[in-house]
């Protein structure tokens, strides 16, 4: 063998091994993104259910006005809207589960 080739052999060899540890990487970062998405919707599902409970309670007769409840109730719906700003992330989840629902079912359209 010439230098010339163990050169580009050694370079091929580094490139493949490269590029593998980079697919390992990419699939863990994408698996870990997934997850975080997925506890995002649930945080946001948990606060706005939250936000409703403390409506419902605030709109009971015996605490109607209430300012204490009133305030947690602003500062529930606050935050669930804050939550919302993070839709297109958790969505992501949903999104990738339709999908993958949609081809479990129809297995003709997923290989077409």
């Amino acid at each position: 063998m010439s230098r010339l080739e163990m050169i580009l052999l050694a370079v091929s060899v580094l490139s493949v091994s490269f590029n593998v540890f980079m697919i390992m990487y990419s699939r863990r970062l994408l698996t870990e993104f997934l997850s975080i998405s997925e506890e995002l919707g649930d945080i946001q599902q948990m606060t706005t259910n939250f936000a409703n409970h403390i409506e419902a309670v605030y709109n009971l007769e015996s605490f109607y006005g209430d300012e204490t409840l009133q305030a947690l109730l602003e500062h529930a719906q606050s935050f669930d809207e804050y939550l919302g700003t993070f839709e297109r992330i958790y969505t992501l989840t949903t999104d990738i589960e339709k999908e993958t629902d949609d081809n479990d079912e129809n297995p003709e359209e997923a290989e077409a």
